[in-house]
């Protein structure tokens, strides 16, 4: 899988943490993950002359890899530290899941749509890539049985903030959520104690809607 990364890839990579840098995102760490990753392997090969520009891209099931300059804004927001655990809500391609992983979080993640989560599940390992947990499921409803986490983020559009992720934060944790239907609006918060949240908000972004499983 490795031998598909070229030298030409890498230079795209390091020309798009250029971008990125010139964007604002000043978190080394984040910067180096994007460095590192492939991006183009979880992308169709027909988007691979496209793959480290500052875009979003679909990859099935109604579902895109987030723009790069979202994971990494995400991704600093979290402030996480190596060894933290994390939840991800929307597996996706598996992208954002890399970058924690690069920055040496225990992953925990949870996809809604089967498609995506079989094919991430056995692709990720490829790429030297093993999170703690992959599941199938609602993520509305979190990861209980592996809470608390130190930072929960979610990559897709969600209406509302699920009551479940801020109940699943440790004390002093981060929940980064893109809230609101389109445009959504990045929020931030913050545990300060058992009832008391600090909220933040940085501006619209746009992801696809996170779905909500009714049954």
């Amino acid at each position: 899988m490795k031998s598909k990364d070229t030298l030409k890839h890498a230079g795209k990579r390091k020309q798009l943490v250029d971008i990125l840098i010139g964007k604002g995102i000043k978190d080394a760490s984040v910067l180096e993950a994007i460095n590192t990753i492939p991006r183009h392997l979880f992308m169709d090969s027909s988007f691979d002359d496209h793959a480290y520009q500052d875009k979003a891209f679909p990859i099935g099931a109604d579902q895109t890899i987030s723009q790069p300059y979202t994971v990494a804004f995400q991704s600093e927001l979290l402030r996480v530290e190596r060894g933290d655990k994390v939840l991800e809500i929307g597996t996706g391609s598996g992208y954002q899941t890399a970058v924690l992983c690069e920055l040496g979080c225990k992953v925990y993640s949870i996809e809604r749509q089967q498609e995506l989560f079989k094919k991430t599940k056995l692709f990720l390992p490829k790429l030297g890539y093993r999170p703690k947990h992959l599941s199938f499921g609602d993520g509305y409803k979190g990861l209980e049985e592996f809470a608390p986490y130190k930072g929960i983020i979610v990559t897709a559009g969600a209406p509302y903030v699920p009551k479940a992720l801020l109940a699943q934060l440790e004390i002093g944790g981060r929940l980064v959520i893109p809230v609101g239907n389109d445009p959504q609006i990045m929020t931030l918060f913050i545990r300060k104690s058992d009832t008391k949240f600090e909220k933040h908000e940085f501006g619209e972004f746009r992801f696809v809607p996170l779905l909500e499983n009714k049954n």
